[in-house]
């Protein structure tokens, strides 16, 4: 008798979880993606009252945390949490700091300086890499060039020069790198406590966890490298899941191909070339070891130089985009026929 009453509990008890499984057959998790650490609604588990941890005793912290209560109404709680977790990262502050040099300022570039900066990155790897990552992003790319306007090459040579197409997206958790920057830091203290506003308003709007993302000691971010006010101007979510991932790389194509258009860029309009000497304010000199190049620069070649201030950044970009795209007419014929049609 004991042993039937038993059975038909047992019996009963199945019957109801087997029940309940069916009725619940999709179970959400709300685990991280290990790059964003996206938890949807979800806040900082951590909460205090009080701040603790390596900015316990910071007059700055404590202002910028008052400071995001009343003027973006988060809770102070979740602040004092979040900031108590924070790490102050010294080899932050020698790259922002490095030591200063006094002397004269020279007449002309360092000889050879644009030689090594261009053996960086126009190289067979970022040239052959480059033409594998548009070959496999090829409708991205061709969508994000005809969204936005912008010439598909510049696309892919940015997300190269940047980050090696995805490969060097950066190990320093943004957090810290931008606290560190913003209270630890002098020289654009400023700047970087803006990007901190940023990035907490982001990670909110995004359903990131701001303890997760990771990026470049500076606190730029994902293939494209965009700092936090950047994501939130110009970051689009070029594959409609509805959540802007910039360590996606359909949403990093397109992102970039935004950035491009909304500073100016015009498609299919000249870059740069090379020139014989120096005539007037177009052009630039770049000091090569066997002696100084010069370039006459357009508009274009300025858009470039929105994303990095430097004449030789904006011209491995454009050497990098014509090497890649001499490349990809050799290798991938779909690809060749859109340019050619272009």
């Amino acid at each position: 008798m004991k042993n039937t009453v038993c059975k038909r509990l047992f019996k009963l008890a199945l019957a109801l979880a087997l029940s309940g499984c069916a009725s619940n057959p999709a179970v959400k998790t709300d685990a991280p993606d290990q790059v964003t650490g996206t938890i949807p609604n979800r806040s900082v588990e951590d909460q205090a009252q009080i701040l603790t941890g390596a900015y316990a005793h910071s007059q700055p912290v404590q202002n910028f945390i008052r400071h995001m209560v009343q003027e973006h109404g988060f809770s102070e709680s979740y602040l004092n949490g979040l900031f108590s977790q924070a790490k102050r990262l010294d080899y932050v502050i020698r790259l922002e700091n490095p030591p200063q040099y006094h002397g004269p300022k020279p007449a002309h570039p360092k000889v050879g300086g644009w030689t090594r900066y261009r053996q960086q990155f126009i190289t067979d790897a970022h040239i052959n890499n480059g033409i594998a990552f548009w070959s496999s992003n090829a409708d991205a790319i061709q969508k994000a060039s005809v969204t936005y306007g912008v010439d598909p090459e510049y696309i892919v040579a940015i997300i190269g020069v940047e980050t090696f197409f995805g490969r060097n997206v950066g190990k320093t958790r943004i957090l810290d790198a931008l606290t560190t920057l913003a209270f630890d830091t002098q020289r654009r203290s400023k700047f970087f406590t803006s990007e901190l506003e940023n990035f907490l308003l982001m990670t909110r709007e995004e359903g990131y966890e701001p303890l997760k993302p990771v990026g470049s000691w500076a606190g730029a971010m994902g293939l494209g490298q965009f700092m936090p006010s950047s994501f939130r101007t110009l970051a689009v979510d070029f594959n409609n899941d509805g959540h802007r991932n910039l360590w996606d790389q359909y949403d990093a194509i397109g992102s970039v191909a935004h950035y491009f258009s909304r500073n100016g860029w015009q498609s299919k309009m000249p870059v740069a070339e090379q020139a014989k000497g120096y005539s007037g304010d177009a052009t630039i000199e770049l000091s090569a070891t066997n002696g100084s190049e010069y370039w006459r620069v357009h508009p274009n070649f300025k858009v470039i130089k929105k994303y990095n201030n430097s004449d030789k950044y904006a011209m491995a970009v454009h050497q990098l985009a014509q090497a890649i795209k001499r490349g990809i007419y050799q290798s991938d014929n779909r690809v060749a026929s859109y340019l050619a049609r272009r």
